[in-house]
């Protein structure tokens, strides 16, 4: 079930953050190293004044955060992974926005970005980004206003409602 975020639910993001956030930059030269999601200013403020959702079944599965028309985090927990959990959460973020989004994501985020393609996202822009001190390749991706003759919204919500 996605609901919004609740108070009680931040210790379980904060656990989710710190096994999944790191995944995005598997790809990429060298390590990185996390920075709890406490101690990481700008992301928890770039979280907290977002629309926070969460996939909760006998627990936090994953979270995704919404800022007007920009989905800015997706996570699931690794035990939770290939089971519908970001799917589900995506078209549910991209339903409520309900109009086109943007998002962006690493370049070498190739899981994630066929996962967006999926509900017609293109990558409009490449720049670079800094993840702790270092420097990250990055995609900003768009979504076409529509696929198939439908809105991307519509489409979504009918994919997070049949899974």
């Amino acid at each position: 079930m996605i609901r919004v975020f609740e108070d009680q639910d931040f210790e379980a993001i904060e656990e989710i953050y710190t096994l999944a956030k790191l995944d995005e930059f598997r790809f990429e030269r060298g390590p990185f190293e996390l920075i709890p999601l406490r101690q990481d200013e700008e992301r928890l403020r770039g979280l907290m004044e977002s629309v926070i959702f969460v996939y909760a079944a006998k627990g936090i599965r994953g979270y995704g955060a919404v800022y007007e028309n920009e989905i800015r985090t997706l996570l699931v927990h690794p035990l939770f992974r290939r089971q519908g959990v970001g799917n589900q959460l995506f078209g549910h973020m991209i339903a409520w926005i309900g109009r086109p989004v943007t998002l962006c994501v690493a370049r070498s985020n190739v899981a994630a970005k066929a996962l967006y393609q999926q509900y017609g996202f293109k990558v409009t822009e490449e720049f670079e980004a800094c993840y702790n001190g270092k420097p990250v390749l990055a995609n900003k991706m768009e979504q076409s206003s529509t696929i198939f003759g439908k809105s991307s919204a519509d489409t979504a919500f009918s994919r997070s409602r049949t899974r």
